[in-house]
C-alpha cells in the first residue's frame, strides 16, 4: 500500500463548518491523472487540490473536481498555502504556486491563517445571451451579460435576487461554451454579492469560488469606482473575500481553518 498524507481546509472563512472545503494532497510528484481524479471523486469535494514541493516556498499545483482537472481554483490555492505554511520547518514571506495554464500564483501570509494571492485579472466582456439564459435564471431578467475566461457572467439588480435565485441545473450543464455560471450583485452590507453554479464540472453550487473573484473584481472595480472591495458568495456555507484590483492583478485575502488531517491508503 501506498499512503499520501490528506488534509480537508475550510476556506474563504476563519470558522470551521462555514466557507469552501478543499481537500490537499501533498506528493512527491504528480501521479498519473487518472488516480488524481479517482482520489477526487472519492473525496467529493469541490476541489482537491495535488502539491508538490519545487523549493523553499516554490511548488507546483493541480486542481481536481470531482468530475475533472480545471485550470484555476483559488479556494484550494488558499487551502493548499495554508497547509504548507505550518507544515514547513520555515516561515516562508512569499509562497509561489505553478500551475499547468494559469502561470505562477504569489500567495502572502498576512499572519492569524490569513493569506493574499494573486492572480490574473479576468476583464469581462459583455456578450448576448446565451439561448434559454432566462429559463436558467427561473425567469428573472439580467441587467447585463457578460463573460469571462472561463464563466458565464450575469448581474442581476438585487442581493436578494441573487439569495432566492434556483437556477435550472440541467439547461445551466447544457451551455458547453461555459465552465459555469456567476450572479451577482450590489450587496447591503458588501460592495458586492455573488453566487456561482458549476453542474457541467459536478458542482451545482460552489460554496466560495476565488477564481469567480478574478472576474467579478474587475467588473465592480469600475462600476463603484474603487480598487478595493468587500465581497460576500451567498451559498448556504457563505464566505467573504477582500478584494483588490492593482493593475493587472486581482488580489484576494482570505482565511482558512484546517478540519481535518489524515492519510489516502492506496494500492502500489
Amino acid at each position: 500500500m501506498q499512503n499520501l498524507p490528506l488534509y480537508q481546509v475550510d476556506a474563504f472563512t476563519s470558522e470551521l463548518f462555514s466557507g469552501n472545503p478543499a481537500a490537499v494532497v501533498p506528493v512527491p510528484d504528480f501521479p498519473d491523472a487518472a488516480l488524481m481524479q479517482n482520489i477526487a471523486a472519492e473525496n467529493n469535494l469541490s476541489e482537491t487540490a495535488f502539491v508538490v514541493v519545487r523549493g523553499p516556498g516554490k511548488f507546483a499545483i493541480r486542481w481536481f473536481t470531482p468530475t475533472m482537472e480545471v485550470r484555476l481554483c483559488g479556494h484550494a490555492t488558499l487551502a493548499a498555502a495554508h497547509i504548507m505554511y505550518h507544515s514547513a520547518g520555515l516561515q516562508f514571506d512569499k509562497m509561489r504556486f505553478k500551475t499547468t495554464e494559469a502561470g505562477t500564483i504569489i500567495v502572502t501570509p498576512r499572519g492569524n491563517n490569513r493569506y493574499s494571492m494573486d492572480f490574473q485579472a479576468d476583464v469581462p466582456k459583455k456578450v448576448r445571451s446565451p439561448k434559454g439564459l432566462k429559463g436558467i435564471l427561473g425567469g428573472l431578467t439580467p441587467q447585463e451579460v457578460l463573460a469571462g475566461e472561463d464563466d458565464l457572467v450575469v448581474v442581476l439588480k438585487s442581493q436578494k435576487q441573487v439569495a432566492s435565485l434556483k437556477p435550472n441545473f440541467p439547461m445551466l450543464a447544457a451551455l458547453k461554451k461555459y465552465r459555469g455560471l456567476l450572479v451577482t450583485a450590489p450587496g447591503k452590507k458588501h460592495d458586492f454579492v455573488s453566487r456561482g453554479f458549476f453542474p457541467a464540472y459536478g458542482i451545482d453550487e460552489d460554496p466560495v469560488t476565488g477564481s469567480a473573484h478574478t472576474v467579478l473584481t474587475p467588473y465592480w472595480a469600475k462600476k463603484l469606482g474603487k480598487k478595493q472591495l468587500k465581497a460576500r458568495q451567498l451559498s448556504a456555507r457563505g464566505g467573504e473575500l477582500k478584494c483588490e484590483l492593482t493593475r493587472k492583478k486581482v488580489r484576494l485575502t482570505g482565511s482558512a481553518v484546517t478540519y481535518l488531517s489524515g492519510q489516502l491508503f492506496l494500492p502500489g
